[in-house]
């Protein structure tokens, strides 16, 4: 495989740069092995070119039967940046065809997609990658299904959680809750923006708070070092979509204006 002007070498030698932290050079993307094992040489070209400060997720359970694709590319048209499709209670033939036309939509814009759980789905539309749950496919096994160009973020609580996906080679986390949340039901503790600042000062990649945040507390969020902040409601649920994304927009990027 060439990486960046390098040839890659094969399984069976791949260990000795595992060990060998001379050979390793910086700035050059991630290699997963065919077992998930990450030698870190620097971040995934991909990941590095994301605009992660406004993570929409876009959730068919919330939107109860309204147009969400029309919801989506107005909120784009606002400001969000990246676009997780969840759709639980979708069988996959309808979840495919929502996935593809919400691709296609965002082909457009330059906006990635990933969808919530379902790797087959990512591999059949096209997208972008997956977000991953504590209780999803293990991360090292969805590289290995993805490939070593698709995006892996995985939901996290506690800093064991994130070093541990830290680790395996997640693109980004998806820390949280931060705040009470009405959209998905947890037992999970409250994080709070000194959550985030805990998990910021020993974690290095994208962390995207999500839990409860809104346009009253996204600048609390944003301050605490989250490189960006998930939200369901705060958009999908204004009745101004487009505004309501410019208004977040604005507050964690404030150049944005509207």
């Amino acid at each position: 495989m060439e990486i960046e002007g390098r040839t890659d070498t094969t399984k069976e030698n791949l260990p000795d740069r595992l060990n060998d932290r001379s050979k390793e050079k910086p700035n050059r993307i991630t290699w997963f092995t065919s077992y998930g094992d990450a030698a870190i040489i620097g971040k995934m070209i991909m990941s590095q070119k994301v605009d992660w400060s406004l993570y929409l997720v876009a959730d068919t359970e919330f939107m109860a039967g309204r147009d969400l694709v029309l919801s989506v590319s107005e909120a784009v048209l606002g400001g969000a940046t990246v676009v997780q499709l969840r759709a639980k209670d979708l069988g996959t033939k309808d979840f495919l065809e929502l996935a593809s036309r919400m691709k296609k939509l965002l082909g457009k814009s330059g906006v990635p997609l990933l969808i919530n759980d379902r790797l087959d789905i990512v591999l059949a539309c096209g997208a972008a990658g997956v977000h991953l749950g504590q209780g999803d496919m293990p991360l090292p096994i969805a590289r290995r299904l993805l490939g070593p160009d698709k995006l892996i973020g995985i939901s996290v609580n506690t800093l064991d959680e994130a070093a541990e996906a830290e680790r395996l080679g997640a693109d980004y986390l998806g820390l949280g809750p931060i705040y009470e949340t009405s959209t998905k039901q947890t037992t999970l503790p409250f994080l709070g923006p000194k959550g985030i600042q805990r998990l910021k000062r020993q974690i290095g990649i994208p962390i995207i708070a999500i839990g409860g945040i809104n346009a009253a507390n996204a600048g609390a969020v944003k301050k605490a070092g989250a490189d960006g902040i998930a939200v369901v409601s705060a958009i999908l649920g204004a009745k101004d979509v487009r505004r309501a994304a410019a208004e977040l927009k604005n507050i964690i990027t404030p150049s944005c204006g509207f």
